[in-house]
This record gives structure tokens, sequence and C-alpha cells, in this order.
């Protein structure tokens, strides 16, 4: 049985370096990786697999950054997902050699294979420990506890090197809007906890040709401001583009993306413009707008991009006992859905700003 056991992960390591298919063996296959194991690409990187769907690349080489690319929280999103899947089998297949640690994240894999956002909760907002808070009567779920695997993978892999004082922790993860949007790529730079905008941050943003930056002003239960709060990370939200099926993305329109993400994960010199407010539309949270009766409606096109904005006093949604307006000459739309649960954010309106 042990025997067995060696030979067919023998067999996976074999096909993941021959082919690269780490996630469609994931998507397809997901009992091959029920065990974590580890190989290496020749003399230079090791690979762990710690699950379906979850691999690191761990450099042979001294490295100072520990980066995390996470990809597919929301099933449906698929431009981020076939970056990562691409550079992902680039490296298992030696095109790429990886300089820096760097974990990949394939979150929602059975949202993937139905083509939805998610099978029965909005993983992106179950982190944070969000995950363990079930209301009355209410079950565990997978994607309940994909988060809590999620988050304490990434814990473990920032936490298993040396002091962080000594290297740089990043994340991205990776998102496509369910709209249009007025600025069609967008990061979301997560609550600082009093620590300062980082303006280096945002020129490698910039280089991704994310020049849109939306600061949140208060903890959420988001992916990206766990890896803030919890790990210390530099990490964004960056949407790229609108939902699309798979195989339907202008790759070309990520270029930019792919390259400096490749630049990052081998280390090579980010050849990065000075930091000016001129290169940069950046907005800060005015007012987040929950759900709270079943009968709650945006007052605009439900085709309006992302960043819409409105006159001051224009009413943006009702629902029973409330009526939501903008406060402010120009104020934008961002994430607007009525088709949350009760208590869920169904709009943020946004402010331009600086740092």
């Amino acid at each position: 049985m042990q025997n067995t056991f060696k030979k067919s992960i023998q067999n996976t390591i074999q096909t993941l370096k021959q082919q690269g298919n780490f996630l469609s063996l994931s998507r397809s296959q997901p009992s091959l990786f029920a065990a974590s194991f580890q190989f290496f690409i020749g003399a230079h990187t090791q690979v762990n697999v710690l699950a379906e769907g979850i691999i690191s690349f761990e450099t042979i080489a001294k490295s100072d950054k520990d980066i995390v690319l996470s990809c597919g929280v929301h099933g449906n999103e698929t431009a981020p997902i076939e970056i990562c899947e691409n550079l992902v089998k680039n490296i298992l297949l030696g095109e790429i050699i990886v300089k820096q640690r760097v974990l990949f994240l394939f979150g929602n894999l059975p949202a993937m294979d139905i083509a939805e956002r998610f099978i029965e909760e909005n993983m992106n907002r179950l982190f944070s420990g969000e995950h363990q808070n079930l209301a009355s009567g209410q079950q565990m779920n997978a994607e309940r506890l994909r988060a809590k695997q999620l988050e304490d993978v990434v814990k473990n892999f920032y936490l298993v090197v040396e002091s962080k004082q000594l290297r740089c922790r990043l994340h991205y993860d990776l998102h496509t809007a369910i709209r249009a949007s007025k600025n069609d790529k967008f990061a979301v730079y997560p609550f600082q906890n009093g620590k300062p905008w980082d303006k280096y941050q945002l020129q490698i943003l910039l280089a991704c040709g994310v020049n849109t930056i939306l600061l949140s002003g208060n903890p959420t239960t988001t992916f990206s401001y766990y890896s803030v709060n919890e790990c210390d990370a530099h990490a964004f939200t960056v949407e790229l583009g609108k939902v699309m099926p798979f195989g339907q993305n202008n790759m070309d329109d990520f270029s930019n993306v792919v390259d400096t993400l490749t630049q990052l994960i081998c280390a090579k010199e980010l050849r990065l413009k000075n930091y000016t407010n001129a290169d940069f539309l950046i907005y800060e949270v005015n007012q987040v707008i929950n759900k709270q009766q079943d009968d709650f409606v945006l007052n605009f096109a439900s085709d309006a991009p992302n960043f819409s904005d409105f006159p001051k006093n224009y009413l943006l949604a009702s629902e029973t006992g409330n009526e939501y307006r903008a406060q402010f000459e120009g104020e934008a739309i961002v994430f607007p859905n009525a088709n949350v649960e009760i208590g869920q954010r169904a709009l943020l309106t946004v402010i331009p700003t600086n740092i």
C-alpha cells in the first residue's frame, strides 16, 4: 500500500514536470494532492505541493521576498486564474526560474468548475476568522473550511523563514470585477491599522498598469486584509478588468501584470516610475451601504460601470425605511450588487483623495 502511494506521488511529480498542469490536475483529480509532497526542479528550485490548488516554490539561492499570488477566491474571475496558471506552468517546465519564495493559491476550485462566483458563500468575506462565525442554524461549508486552510497556509509561508525585518512580504489577491469599470484595472489597498500608505508599493502597481487605488478605511474580512493584519504583509486586492468565461480573456490586456509579477518572482530589477500624484486616481471610501431589507434596490443602470459618479443628493439606493444618497458632488460607486445576503455590503461610495 505504501509503495503504491509513493508510486502515485512519483507519477504525479513526473506529470507536473512534463506538462506543468497543476491547476487542471487540482480540479480534475484533487485526490492526487490529499497529502503534501516536495520535489526539485533542477538544482535551483524546491517545489512544495501542499494541497489541491496550493503550491509554493522555494529558490535554493538567497532571497529577500516572500510573495503570495492568490486567485480564484471567486471561481468565475478567470483572467487572474489563467495568469497564475500560466506562471505555475512555466515554473514547473523550467521556463521561469524563481529567485524569490512564491506561493500560488487557487482559491475556490469547485466554483471554477461551475463557472460561478461561489458555491454557498462569498469566500472573500470569510477571512480573519470570519469562517468560524456561523449564524444560528448555519452549517460549516466547504468555502469556510477553504478560507481557514488558505489563512493557515499563508501564515505558515510567511513565518517559516527568518525574521520578517530581513524580508519583504507581498500578497496580491487577484480578482476581476462583476461589472465593467471606468478604470479598467484598480486595486483596493486594505486598512493599514495606523501605518502610512506605502508609495513604493503603488509604484509596483503602476508598473502592472494599475493606476486607480481605493484606500480602505476600516478592517474587513477580505483575504488581502488578513495578510496585512495577521502577517504584516504589503497586500492588495487587485481587480483586473471584468469577469469573462475561461478562454475568452484577451491576455494581451494583462501583459504589464504578467511582466511585473515575473520580474518580482525572478528578482529582476523593477524599472519603476518615480511616485507622482498625477499618475494615480486615488479614492477613499465615503459610505459603506449594507443591504438591510429584501426590497433593497439600486437606483442607477444595472450596467453602470464601477467609479460612475453622481451629483450630491442623488438617490443611489433605497429599501424599506432607508434612502442612501450621494453626500458629495461627484461621489462614485464601486462594487454595487443588490443581490447580496441581508447584512452584507451592497455598495461602496468613494470620493477622490491623495496620499
